[in-house]
């Protein structure tokens, strides 16, 4: 099959870019930019190649390079914002700091060439997502810049005589207008690529991968009944059947009523063999006092490890643990040369020494709409499939400061009254993710004509569909209205109610 090379430089939208291809139905395969030479390049007959963006100046001399004969291999290259950057560095060219012109989010770009092929199809004028503090400030010999915008002269530049592009913006990012149609020109105009990959026999092919590897082993899966993990437990079962046992851990820092509604599910729903764990004194105690985002990750991370231990020793000779990990969680905890984010509970929250031989994390290479679309194709129920992301370590991220038990129970009954109103709304689809936050601000308020200082609670809902990336979402100011309402009115110790109106960069989607 057709083969494109996603050469990774350590940039957040790295996976993202092979999801992209991916959707393009082209077979996308991410290797570290010091894990290949150019003579392997060659000999693995690759229609083309992407260089990925990343977090570095191509002049820092501990910035990832690659060796420049990658250039003359005859194999179509395509550069993105740091591999635009490293694609002019290589070849001869000029990057210097953009200073106060540095570009974020979403600006006007403007095509100068109109027959370059990677443009076609694309007007002169339209929106891309920018993230850059560098630009190439003069092409290598041979190039012609090919797009601009108003800060960045050269937004985009090609060789055509040697089939390389290469582009300051994020073509796989949605808030590109023409993102696709740019990737697609790539593939199919200049790779010459026929489309003869698809996503359809990934559980198919997941299955028969596990079985083969897990034959014989007893297999813990931590479950938390979200959609990553109740795939993961699914494709699992069809792979291993009773020889896996799924841990639902009940860690006091659930939404409400979500204990019951998981164990629920799992068990009118499906025969895995199922252990809830009634974890929340441990959990809370250990959380006491701590109020820094990234330590309470870690803490859970930790005791979650611990817990699945535990029900690990009472099952006996369990030595393989499974999570619904994803690729976000991957990206956003650090991953080779890429920043660190948030670490997430389940990657880059792991404790150091852990009592089991093996992890497997069938999902770890997807988003979470390929999640949704596997366990579609596994038949899971649309209540699992399309059910809210929430983070393994719960509400504890979503109170800022320390965690209390009466803090909990605020946002528990505000959350659910927001996510309440957007379903009442019939917003739950059109709306990726949504919660309620508990700030650490009190404010002053009148109630009967009385004076009140209570918690400042801030709602978010977001537009994305890889979370890589993420719009706020316009939702009507008479559901907010109403949720504003109910939730000043209804919910004890609560004076103020925000609306976070940030996308993703700068922000992510969770507060903490």
């Amino acid at each position: 099959m057709d083969k494109i090379l996603v050469l990774d430089f350590g940039g957040q939208y790295n996976q993202l870019i092979a999801r992209r291809v991916r959707d393009e139905r082209v077979y996308a395969e991410i290797v570290p930019y010091n894990k290949i030479t150019p003579d392997e390049i060659a000999e693995r007959g690759y229609r083309g190649i992407i260089f990925t963006g990343g977090p570095n100046s191509v002049y820092d001399p501990a910035s990832p390079h690659f060796d420049p004969a990658v250039l003359d291999l005859g194999i179509p290259v395509l550069g993105i914002c740091y591999g635009h950057q490293l694609t002019a560095f290589m070849a001869g060219g000029v990057i210097a700091s953009a200073g106060e012109t540095s570009e974020y989010g979403k600006i006007e770009l403007t095509v100068t060439d109109a027959d370059c092929a990677l443009f076609g199809g694309v007007p002169e004028k339209s929106v891309c997502w920018m993230s850059h503090t560098d630009q190439v400030t003069q092409i290598p010999e041979g190039f012609h810049i090919t797009a601009s915008t108003e800060n960045c002269h050269c937004a985009a530049m090609t060789d055509e005589s040697r089939h390389i592009y290469s582009v300051q913006f994020h073509p796989e990012v949605t808030h590109t207008e023409f993102g696709k149609i740019i990737l697609h020109n790539f593939l199919y105009n200049i790779c010459a690529c026929s489309g003869d990959w698809t996503m359809e026999n990934f559980a198919r092919r997941q299955i028969e991968k596990y079985r083969k590897e897990l034959s014989g082993k007893k297999v813990l899966c931590a479950l938390s009944g979200g959609v990553d993990s109740s795939v993961a437990a699914v494709l699992l079962h069809e792979a291993i059947g009773d020889e896996l046992t799924c841990v639902f851990v009940d860690h006091g820092l659930l939404r409400k009523n979500e204990g019951d509604l998981v164990e629920k599910m799992f068990r009118e729903n499906y025969s895995i063999n199922m252990i809830r764990v009634d974890a929340r004194e441990r959990f809370l105690a250990k959380l006491a006092g701590v109020t820094e985002p990234e330590r309470k990750r870690h803490i859970i991370g930790e005791e979650f490890i611990r817990v699945f231990e535990d029900a690990a020793k009472e099952i006996g000779h369990v030595h393989v643990l499974v999570q619904g990990t994803i690729y976000p969680d991957v990206i956003e905890s650090g991953a080779g040369d890429a920043a660190t984010i948030k670490s997430h509970h389940n990657v880059g929250g792991l404790p150091d020494v852990i009592d089991f031989d093996e992890i497997v994390e069938p999902l770890r290479d997807l988003f979470k709409d390929e999640v949704r679309a596997v366990g579609e194709e596994l038949g899971l129920p649309s209540s699992f499939v399309w059910r809210q992301p929430f983070p393994g370590p719960g509400l504890a991220i979503r109170v800022i400061g320390e965690i209390t038990e009466d803090k909990l129970a605020i946002l528990r009954d505000a959350d659910a009254i927001f996510r309440e109103e957007i379903f009442n709304a019939g917003l739950e689809r059109s709306t990726a993710q949504y919660f309620a936050v508990l700030t650490d601000t009190r404010t002053v308020g009148v109630m009967g004509d009385a004076r009140t200082y209570g918690y400042t609670v801030a709602l978010r809902a977001v537009a994305t569909d890889d979370f890589m990336t993420a719009d706020w979402s316009r939702i009507p100011f008479d559901v907010l209205e109403k949720a504003s309402n109910r939730i000043t009115n209804e919910v004890k110790s609560v004076s103020r109610v925000v609306y976070d109106i940030t996308s993703k960069p700068p922000a992510t989607v969770e507060w903490e």
